[in-house]
């Protein structure tokens, strides 16, 4: 058959049924091939970035693979912020990236594809012939699960139309499986637990599964320990009494006092990095035990009295079993004192400062979480009103949230959301973004959501400036005219783009818009006026 069926034929053998991109000469006969031979469904995006971003916002709701494809030169040199971005996401996601031919040394669009793609931490591999072509699919595939990042499989174009003899290769991954621990460091952790009278049970992205949720929820009840996420494990144990939510930077107060008082974490699949520990100061006179299966994981960031090996659930439920066998009694620091000071805490224990013009943007989050469907896809894009929404909007389960912010930038929502939405497509899908991220990023991409039909609702904190800068320039008394936009409403713009568009100046046109969600029929824009001089602080 064709090289172009061969490489479609490869991916379907794969699993592969989704495909993100955007078309050129080298890419566009795989995709027809891929759409008209296999059945796989391959959707059209704007821009080449977006399409990378919907690969990793599809892997992580879905649970597998994330696939995009793009053609050669500036389309590629368009994915390298989206690559860096899945890269440190740790997100596992195949770029199908034509190449210009060897022999057309002059083309236009001819460059390194490899000395692009290295540096932005992403692997790479080549089609080494049209001969190779399923194995290199194979190769390229397997790295990239593996690996956890991106992998760019570069395809030269003069590929496509040599005549070539297809055989199935089979899938090269090992299934993840449970880790028994070593019993030397299991002894050491139990030491730690069983010595321990303030014990919190903390869960990263790394434990957010529902097994491993049980298995933790079961340790901390044997222990009498409340328990807490980072925040890439966000909202594993929403309404559980002692759920002390995010430990790290964002804790609220009552959270912040118990950690305060606790002498031992226990900690399965966090980072403990800078933002879960404070700069270190949360782990401050306490004793850590760290449970992770990735070696390098442990005493990365932060020193560790016993560090484990092991998945989260068998590691748990093999602590519970040898604290019975030992006679451990639980510590009891889960009390109900705490239990009902947590009950009693409102995240709506603040002065609204909404006006006929503007929203506050606490009050705005607090509608907005009641009031969308609580089964929901959470999609936060980068921007000053971002503390805030990791701690007022919330999500399922971690895999329904879909963090963007790993690179640092603006712009990477959009992307993600769209492909958020197809990886769990039972769910609608929530996307919190400013209005500078949306320009940057998204507005293009809103339209790539009403052309494919796409359940999501975007709400678009418009402050009229690029805010974190506005707020250092007004701390230090300078002008800030320079960090502040004239921008259309955008509600209009989003109906122009073919979906459903709100601007709201005030609370009562909030309740409006988000009244009218529940009769939606297209992708919804709703543009929030907030006053870039009146975005509080997290907890203020």
């Amino acid at each position: 058959m064709l090289f172009h069926e061969v490489m479609a034929r490869a991916l379907a053998d794969h699993g592969v049924d989704t495909v993100f991109g955007v078309l050129g000469d080298a890419n566009l006969y795989m995709m027809d091939s891929f759409q008209r031979v296999t059945g796989g469904r391959y959707y059209s995006f704007s821009n080449e970035a977006g399409a990378v971003l919907a690969a990793n916002g599809f892997a992580r709701t879905s649970g597998r693979l994330g696939v995009a494809t793009v053609t050669h030169g500036p389309a590629l040199t368009n994915t390298v912020t989206a690559l860096v971005e899945s890269v440190r996401d740790r997100t596992p996601v195949l770029l199908v990236a034509g190449d210009t031919a060897v022999v057309d040394r002059e083309n236009f669009q001819n460059i390194a594809q490899r000395d692009v793609v290295l540096p932005t931490g992403a692997g790479f591999e080549q089609v080494r012939s049209p001969l190779t072509a399923a194995e290199d699919v194979a190769t390229a595939i397997r790295r990239a699960l593996l690996e956890r990042r991106p992998v760019v499989l570069n395809v030269p174009v003069d590929f496509q139309w040599e005549d070539v003899p297809y055989q199935k290769v089979a899938p090269k991954l090992v299934e993840p499986q449970s880790v028994v621990p070593d019993p030397d460091a299991l002894d050491a952790a139990v030491g730690v637990v069983a010595a321990a009278r303030r014990p919190i049970v903390l869960a990263g992205r790394g434990a957010a599964t529902p097994r491993a949720r049980a298995a933790l929820l079961r340790l901390a009840e044997r222990i009498g320990a409340p328990v807490a996420t980072t925040l890439r494990g966000k909202d594993l144990f929403r309404g559980e009494r002692c759920n002390l939510d995010i430990f790290g930077t964002l804790s609220h107060d009552v959270a912040v006092e118990t950690i305060l008082k606790s002498d031992c974490v226990i900690a399965f699949g966090a980072g403990l990095n800078k933002w879960t520990t404070a700069e270190g100061s949360l782990l401050e006179d306490k004793r850590v035990v760290h449970v992770d299966l990735d070696r390098d994981s442990i005493n990365r960031f932060s020193p560790v009295d016993a560090g484990v090996v092991g998945d989260a659930a068998t590691v748990a439920d093999t602590i519970v079993e040898w604290l019975d066998r030992a006679g451990v009694p639980a510590t009891g620091f889960a009390s109900a004192d705490l239990a009902a000071r947590l009950a009693s805490r409102s995240p709506a224990d603040f002065t609204d400062r909404s006006t006929d013009e503007t929203v506050d943007i606490r009050t705005a989050m607090l509608r907005i979480d009641e009031e969308f469907p609580a089964d929901r896809n959470l999609v936060f894009d980068g921007g000053r009103f971002i503390f805030h929404a990791f701690t007022m909007l919330h999500c399922p389960e971690p895999s329904a949230y879909v963090h963007t912010v790993n690179f640092g930038s603006i712009g990477l929502g959009m992307g993600n959301a769209i492909g958020a939405a197809l990886g769990a497509p039972g769910r609608p899908t929530l996307l919190v973004t400013g209005d500078g991220g949306f320009m940057l990023g998204g507005l293009a991409e809103f339209n790539t959501a009403v052309r494919h039909g796409i359940d999501l609702v975007v709400v678009l904190f418009n402050d009229n400036a690029y805010g974190a800068e506005h707020i250092q320039f007004r701390t230090k008394g300078m002008d800030p005219a320079i960090s502040m936009f004239d921008w259309p409403d955008f509600g209009p713009v989003a109906t122009a783009l073919g979906g459903q568009g709100f601007t709201v100046r005030n609370p009562a046109e909030l309740d409006e818009a988000l009244a009218a969600l529940k009769n939606r029929d297209r992708p919804v824009l709703i543009e929030v006026k907030i006053d870039p001089d009146k975005v509080s602080d997290p907890g203020h």
